[in-house]
């Protein structure tokens, strides 16, 4: 708290600035802030260009209307380290290159999920889309907070098992 202070951005000035921006925003340096609820991420090994593309690269491959950036930015933020920074960085450029290629300034700019979508599949057999995709399994989904979106109770031998915890409650059959 005491950098945003020294750059002269208290954290009532970066969500006030985020919410301004209406999407995902830069809102000072190292930040990426969203405009509907009071979380933000910092970056300190790659861009903010790069960490909102993860963002939007995560939510196009897990795609999840009920799940809120903030999840999807937790699972991400283990790529912005010393060690991942060259991996990332090339990644994202292929990706904004493809992007590119199918007439848009870059995978941010792509406004339909269908185009993004697109632009995945062209890149899918890479390293960089595999570790992604094989990290936001666990990144993502390991969660606590979302499971109950997806009506998972979390692990059940400690309650008796699944069979006194609602295997059979099912009203629908």
């Amino acid at each position: 708290m005491t950098e945003l202070r020294k750059q002269g951005l208290t954290r009532r000035a970066l969500l006030s600035r985020a919410v301004a921006a209406g999407a995902l925003a830069v809102a000072g340096a190292g930040f990426i802030a969203a405009p509907d609820a009071a979380w933000a991420v910092e970056v300190t090994a790659i861009s903010e260009h790069e960490m909102a593309t993860l963002l939007q690269m995560a939510r196009d491959i897990y795609p999840h209307d009920k799940v809120g950036d903030r999840f999807y930015a937790i699972a991400v933020k283990g790529y912005d380290t010393a060690e991942q920074k060259a991996v990332v960085t090339e990644g994202i450029a292929a990706l904004d290159a493809a992007a590119k290629a199918a007439g848009f300034g870059d995978y941010l700019s792509a406004g339909w999920e269908a185009d993004r979508v697109a632009i995945l599949r062209g890149l899918q057999d890479t390293p960089f889309f595999q570790t992604v995709r094989g990290g936001l399994v666990t990144g993502l989904y390991n969660q606590k907070e979302v499971w109950p979106i997806f009506g998972y109770q979390g692990e059940s031998y400690s309650e008796g098992g699944y069979i006194n915890r609602g295997f059979d409650d099912i009203d629908w059959l």
